[in-house]
Formats: structure tokens, C-alpha cells, sequence
């Protein structure tokens, strides 16, 4: 699986096979902050993956709030490409509701597992879940507006 848009860079991973690493193409911007993310569809459900790192921490050496919610909106895009129902850079987020039900911890892989519910001809409404281990950390649903084609 290849992805020859500018502003992703979308490649099998040579560490972990059957999954494709997602960054943007531009390392300054926000995006790069939670690494190359890992990605993998499986049937219905987009897979992204990260681990957190030090830096995405709060005080309390779990997690951060904010940087759980980035890599949520995030996953929202990389899955919407894996599912190949957006191409363009340009789609935004309208909404984002997050339940934080556990402590997301540094170090160790942290996955969104996302499903499509519908695709409108400019919406996309998903869902679901943030695991790490046997935990749950969070279940989430959004909406993106797909890119205007110009």
C-alpha cells in the first residue's frame, strides 16, 4: 500500500508487517508531535497506532488528556484514508466527543480502533474505541466534513 500525496507519507512498515506507518510529509507540523503512526484496516475497522512517549505525559506519568484527544482526532483521518474515503489534506473535523474511562500509560502502544458508520457525499460519521494492553482507555465519535474538490 502506497500513498503518493504530497502531504502523507504512507509506506508498509518494515518493523511491523501487515501495517502501513502514517505521517505527515511536513515534520513541523502539529502532527509530528505523536510520531509516525502505525495503521492497518481490518475489515470494518481502521486500526491506528502509537506509542506514547514522555513528553505526551502528564504529572502524574499517565497519558495527557490533550494528547489522547489529538491522537483521536488524528486516527479520525489516517482510518478515513485507510478506508479510502478521503484523499486530499484539506477535510476537517466538526465534531469530537471523547469518554475517558482509563489512564493511558507511557511506553507502551496505544491503538484507536475506528469504524465508518456512514459516509454522506461531504460527511463521514465514526466511532470508537482507545486501547492499550487488555485496558480500555477511551471511546470516542466524530464527524469530518470530506475536502472540497477543487
Amino acid at each position: 500500500m502506497s500513498d503518493n500525496s504530497p502531504s502523507f507519507l504512507q509506506q508498509e512498515s518494515p518493523d511491523h508487517p501487515g501495517w502501513v506507518t502514517w505521517e505527515l510529509s511536513d515534520p513541523t507540523r502539529f502532527n509530528s508531535l505523536l510520531g509516525p503512526l502505525l495503521l492497518r484496516v481490518e475489515g470494518d475497522v481502521a486500526r491506528v497506532q502509537m506509542t506514547p512517549r514522555h513528553e505526551h505525559s502528564n504529572l502524574q506519568d499517565n497519558l495527557h488528556g490533550g494528547a489522547l484527544l489529538a491522537f483521536i482526532d488524528i486516527a479520525l483521518f489516517a482510518a478515513s484514508r485507510g478506508f479510502g474515503v478521503i484523499e486530499a489534506g484539506t477535510a476537517v473535523t466538526l465534531d469530537l466527543a471523547v469518554q475517558f474511562i482509563g489512564a493511558g500509560k507511557v511506553g507502551a502502544p496505544l491503538e484507536a480502533r475506528v469504524e465508518l458508520l456512514r459516509e454522506t457525499g461531504r460527511l463521514l460519521f465514526l466511532r470508537g474505541l482507545v486501547v492499550q494492553g487488555d485496558g480500555t482507555v477511551a471511546s470516542f465519535s466524530g464527524t469530518i466534513r470530506k475536502p472540497t474538490r477543487r
